[in-house]
């Protein structure tokens, strides 16, 4: 079977966003999953030796380490990464107004839909005096981490606290990447956030020592509080936050490796050009990393959306960054024959963000098995997502919204089993439990129930 191969031959221009194209073959999905857009450049692999040296130092020297990193990173000089009380307080007070509504609002909005997905404790009667529970529990202290580079993501205080607080967390720490043009301290929206929704323990800490923080801790030494150990740590960042939350996977509970941002949208020829070229283009912003993905049965569609591209690449205002995300090899256009094979490159692709631009896209949404959200039709932008939805913009990227979802309360609970018999039920399978021990070659499980009736106690 032949594979796929680029094709610039449909989709020209002076933008160069490149075409794949699946038309009149017949793909494997490990064939779609070779094929389709992926960043050729710095992978897990690569970031693995580094963060594994960030770790054994941190775990090392404590906050020395932390201070160097600091100094190489982010071109600050730091004593103790702890961010004052009154350097939250100052943030809320000096925050622009119309900003300041904007967070209260998107807050609002996710406090409501966090609130709701709480599942129910479960107990289940068995038979008489044998009763099996679930209990949703939450964990007791959380680490959050909100990126601080490129931009200063205030939105993802909000994603990272409301699911925590609905679960009923009730230790909660916060870091963010420290800034030389703020004093060293995060962004003063960061903080501003943090303020609004009463975090007050926040560390000027960024990428994989911010990590390593949370899961392992740091000592104080008398004279420094220390940072306690976290059971859970969840939040987006770059190659190096993504391949920290793998390592330490184990050590604690992460929501998923949240890398740098992707978009898909899957296209037919009624779509308008130039939304989905100015969604494109706002996930493109993000980093120059960042995946731009144009799935579609009309090479129309794609020829004018590269046009609107061009031009509103343009204009924008990170321009460079958008072209150069535009440009990799993790963005372009994939030709399809019909709905039915873009549905299978989507599934494929298992986008962090998938938009859904065709006709009756309701429908092709419930089609839709892989992807971290899904954003239907031309008034459910992902820029919706990342704000004032409701929903969550913490998502798996890279591939793995096909085994893992985005953060929600349940990421922050967990499921604890109790289990209660009494005599008479436990006697009901007594005789099942011995045939199985002794089906396993484990007798002392047997004898461990039948000694409660060899004798009343």
């Amino acid at each position: 079977m032949s594979s796929p191969s680029d094709s610039n031959a449909t989709v020209t221009a002076s933008l160069d966003f490149r075409s794949i194209d699946f038309r009149g073959r017949r793909l494997s999905l490990a064939e779609l999953k070779s094929a389709l857009p992926r960043a050729k450049h710095q992978t897990m692999a690569d970031a693995e030796q580094k963060v594994l040296d960030i770790i054994a130092d941190v775990r090392g020297r404590g906050f020395g380490a932390l201070a160097d990193l600091a100094a190489k990173f982010d071109g600050v000089e730091q004593s103790h990464p702890r961010v004052p009380a009154e350097e939250i307080a100052n943030a809320l007070r000096q925050l622009d107004p119309g900003v300041r509504a904007a967070l209260e609002e998107s807050i609002t909005r996710a406090k409501q839909f966090a609130e709701r997905q709480k599942p129910a404790n479960v107990d289940v009667q068995l038979a008489d005096g044998a009763v099996v529970s679930q209990n949703w529990i939450p964990v007791g202290r959380v680490g959050l981490y909100v990126p601080g580079g490129l931009a200063p993501l205030a939105s993802s205080v909000i994603m990272n606290v409301v699911p925590a607080v609905a679960a009923g967390v009730e230790s909660i720490a916060l870091a963010s990447p420290p800034q030389k043009d703020f004093g060293g301290l995060p962004h003063p929206t960061i903080l501003a956030a943090a303020a609004l929704l009463g975090i007050d323990e926040v560390y000027a800490i960024g990428g994989a020592q911010a990590i390593v923080s949370f899961a392992y801790g740091v000592p104080g030494d008398g004279t420094e509080l220390p940072i306690e150990p976290v059971d859970v740590v969840t939040g987006p960042g770059n190659i190096f936050v993504a391949t920290a939350k793998r390592l330490v996977k184990g050590v604690v509970g992460i929501d998923s490796e949240a890398g740098t941002t992707e978009i898909a949208i899957l296209a037919d020829a009624t779509a308008k050009p130039a939304l989905v070229a100015a969604d494109l283009i706002s996930q493109a912003e993000h980093d120059p990393k960042a995946a731009s993905v144009l799935v579609t049965e009309s090479a129309e569609l794609a020829g004018a959306v590269v046009d609107e591209l061009n031009r509103q690449a343009a204009a924008t205002k990170h321009s460079a960054r958008v072209r150069e995300a535009l440009s990799g090899p993790q963005s372009g256009v994939v030709l399809v024959d019909d709905l039915e094979q873009g549905i299978a490159v989507c599934n494929a692709y298992a986008a962090e963000h998938l938009e859904i631009m065709t006709a009756n896209a309701p429908a092709v949404a419930g089609r839709i098995r892989n992807a971290g959200a899904i954003f239907v039709g031309d008034y459910s932008p992902v820029s919706l997502g990342d704000y004032c939805a409701g929903s969550n913009h913490v998502l798996p990227t890279s591939g793995t919204a096909a085994f893992s979802s985005g953060l929600n309360v349940t990421t922050f609970l967990r499921a604890v089993q109790v289990i209660n018999y009494d005599r008479a039920a436990l006697e009901q399978v007594s005789g099942h439990i011995v045939n199985l021990a002794g089906a396993e070659d484990l007798p002392g499980h047997g004898e461990a129930v039948q000694i409660r009736f060899a004798e009343r106690s």
